[in-house]
Formats: structure tokens, C-alpha cells, sequence
């Protein structure tokens, strides 16, 4: 007897795998058809609990094609046997889908208001936020700038001193050049 390699166990481990998973496939077909369940690739393969891939793959995939015919035949044996719904039962539901329909509507405009009066108010509330965070920053610069001007008015004032000393350091100047104008020979 030749010894098995991993390789060996794991693909023998994978073809149990498939063959459990096709009989489920088949199983959840009989089941389906039995309780008169609508039979889809995407229903078959939810309901068996596989990917759509194996229900679509060969083998499989005629079981399913089957059954799908096999419902699609059964309208006419349904209506023999009274389990066709009736035209007025369909316009009934109809009509309360139709009814209800209007009544989602109806709430999801509602919803949309609401949920734009909420936006605009945490906008204003963001506006606002954003307005008064900048009169704070301006009302702070203000009072910076008035304690920089307080701290420059003796200056000014000193500045102002000295001009005035100036100007009547020119007059006086002047006046002595006049002065010594007026005394000095030949003038």
C-alpha cells in the first residue's frame, strides 16, 4: 500500500466536501418543491447554505434548470386545483401595495424635511459658532492693540514735548540771526 501524501488527504477531503455539498443542493430541491417555494439559483443556493457557483456548475445545474420548468408548468395544475390567486384577490393586493407605497412616500418625504431642517439648523449652529469665535478673536486684538497704544502715549506726548521745544529753538534761532544781523557793520 503507497503512503498517502497531504496532498493526497486534502483533495480526497475537498471531493467529500463537493459530494456533501451537490446532495445537499439536491436535497434543498425535493424540500423546495414539496412546500411549493419559489425555486431560483440564488434561492437554491441560500437555502443550502453553498455558494451560486456550485448550483450554476454541471451536474448541478440541470437539477435546478428542472425544477425551475417543473414550477413554471405547475400555474396550470395550480389553477386546476385552486391554488391559483384570483384576479380580484391580486387587484386587492395590489391596491394596498399601491396604498402603502404612497404611505412610505409620504414618510420619507417627511423624513427629508426633517432631516434638512436639521442640517440647517447645525449649519446656522456651525455659523454661528464660527461668527462668534471671530468676534472673540477681533475683541482680543482690540484690546491688545489698546494696551499697545496706552503703552505709547507717554511717547506721543514726550514726541509732542520735543517738537515744541524745536519749534521754539527755530524762533529763537531765528531771532538771533535777526538780531545779529542788525548789529553787525555794514548791515
Amino acid at each position: 500500500m503507497t503512503a498517502r501524501t497531504p496532498a493526497d488527504v486534502l483533495a480526497e477531503s475537498r471531493r467529500q466536501t463537493s459530494l456533501v455539498k451537490r446532495q445537499r443542493v439536491l436535497d434543498t430541491i425535493r424540500l423546495m418543491l414539496d412546500d411549493d417555494e419559489l425555486i431560483s439559483f440564488a434561492a437554491v443556493a441560500r437555502a443550502a447554505r453553498v455558494s451560486t457557483w456550485l448550483v450554476y456548475a454541471e451536474g448541478v445545474r440541470e437539477h435546478v434548470q428542472a425544477a425551475i420548468q417543473r414550477q413554471q408548468q405547475a400555474p396550470v395544475a395550480a389553477v386546476a386545483h385552486g391554488r391559483q390567486a384570483r384576479p380580484t384577490s391580486l387587484h386587492a393586493d395590489l391596491a394596498m401595495a399601491r396604498e402603502e407605497i404612497k404611505e412610505l412616500r409620504t414618510e420619507r418625504d417627511q423624513l427629508r424635511s426633517a432631516m434638512r431642517q436639521h442640517l440647517g439648523h447645525q449649519l446656522d449652529q456651525i455659523s454661528n459658532r464660527s461668527l462668534t469665535e471671530r468676534i472673540n478673536e477681533l475683541t482680543e486684538a482690540n484690546r491688545k492693540l489698546e494696551r499697545e497704544l496706552a503703552q505709547l502715549r507717554p511717547l506721543a506726548d514726550h514726541v509732542q514735548e520735543l517738537q515744541q521745544d524745536l519749534a521754539a529753538a527755530r524762533t529763537s534761532l531765528r531771532q538771533m540771526i535777526r538780531d545779529g544781523n542788525q548789529h553787525s557793520p555794514g548791515g
